[in-house]
């Protein structure tokens, strides 16, 4: 008789998390391994398919398996160690802190520390340290006084009401329905570069001149479907509420005789007047919008990264009909091989972080805020 697995006990709220962590981007590999070990072992897979699908020794499975179930998501950081005593005295330490969290004198014209800057003035006030002591310490506790983060609220009065209206669509859709998120991406560049792009080889990334011709730009409108992941398209030369309004009958067309509810979020065109009127002799169509500055609750904004990245950012095009064409082609692919999208966040967990700033990284910020 073959011996039973055991299975891991993991509530939702840390299957979540976990399932977050192996998602996310710039996790270091090792905890990415270890929820996926917990994540394996919580759906009951043996200790021996777990280190095989991640590709570590079943010992390593049995560890981690142990300390989550003794400590939960605490038990998958790493243990303390004991190491070389710090040789950083701890008032230098802190005199370096006191610096690097304060505003640089204005005389110095800078807006924020070089570890060279910071080390010059230690030595003019008679504490000599290297500018890699500087380093060491920012580095330490997690300073990168180089880089710096944006934030906004959203100031809609509807907030919550629409949070919860959109969450609720994605988690609990109606019966009978189909959910869509609806979008335009506009200023699509047809970019064709000067010279052939060189393609990827050992130790080199491909690479392509700096020059380009540039031939016109396109806008993408885009409908997914949120249950399959099916996309609906067209492209236009332009995005006014006349190009809107003739996606929306295109996209009520492609769903006859069924209830749809449209997420889409604040842009002018999509509350103009006509879209209005013609929406009223739609009934069958309800429209949910984004709370203002909201718009990444559209999932629709997913689907424009992922053909960013993978069609249009190094694609070569000579023209408009180009480019068209292949958005065209990529979206037919996408069509067959697409899986649904699954919106993880309750109501409650985004409604508890609407009130305080986020932290976004600009140089990777390329949705536009609506």
């Amino acid at each position: 008789m073959p011996n039973r697995v055991r299975v891991l006990a993991v509530s939702d709220a840390d299957r979540a998390e976990l399932a977050r962590r192996v998602r996310a981007k710039g996790l270091p590999a090792r905890e990415v391994e270890r929820a996926r070990i917990v994540l394996l072992a919580a759906d009951g897979v043996p200790g021996k398919q777990i280190a095989a699908r991640v590709g570590c020794a079943e010992p390593t499975v049995v560890m981690w398996r142990s300390r989550f179930a003794e400590r939960g998501l605490a038990g998958l950081a790493d243990a303390p160690r004991s190491g070389k005593p710090a040789t950083i005295p701890q008032a230098v330490r802190d005199e370096i802190l006191s610096i690097t969290l304060t505003e640089p004198p204005v005389d110095l014209g800078i807006t924020h520390w070089s570890s060279r800057l910071l080390a010059d003035r230690l030595r003019r006030d008679g504490k000599p340290v290297s500018h890699a002591t500087v380093a060491r310490v920012w580095k330490h506790f997690g300073i990168q006084p180089h880089r710096f983060g944006t934030f906004k609220f959203s100031t809609d009065p509807e907030l919550e009401a629409k949070v919860r209206d959109i969450v609720g669509l994605y988690l609990d859709p109606p019966d009978k329905a189909v959910v869509l998120c609806v979008d335009e991406k506009s200023q699509i560049q047809a970019l064709d570069r000067t010279a052939p792009m060189l393609p990827v080889r050992p130790g080199l990334p491909a690479t392509r001149t700096h020059d380009y011709v540039r031939h016109g730009t396109t806008t993408l409108f885009a409908a997914l479907e949120v249950a399959t992941g099916k996309v609906t398209d067209a492209c236009y030369d332009r995005h006014r509420h006349e190009e809107f309004l003739r996606f929306l009958k295109q996209v009520a067309k492609a769903y006859p005789r069924v209830k749809l509810h449209v997420v889409a979020d604040n842009y002018a065109t999509h509350k103009h007047p006509a879209v209005k009127a013609w929406l009223a002799r739609n009934p069958r169509i309800t429209m949910h919008f984004t709370p203002t500055s909201g718009s990444w609750m559209n999932l629709v904004e997913v689907f424009f990264g992922i053909i960013t990245r993978q069609a249009i950012r190094r694609g070569t095009f000579t023209s408009v009909a180009d480019l068209q064409a292949a958005i065209g082609t990529y979206i037919d692919a996408w069509n067959e091989r697409c899986e649904p999208f699954h919106w993880v966040k309750d109501a409650d967990t985004i409604l508890a972080k609407a009130t305080r700033p986020k932290p976004t990284n600009t140089q990777d910020a390329s949705v536009t805020r609506h």
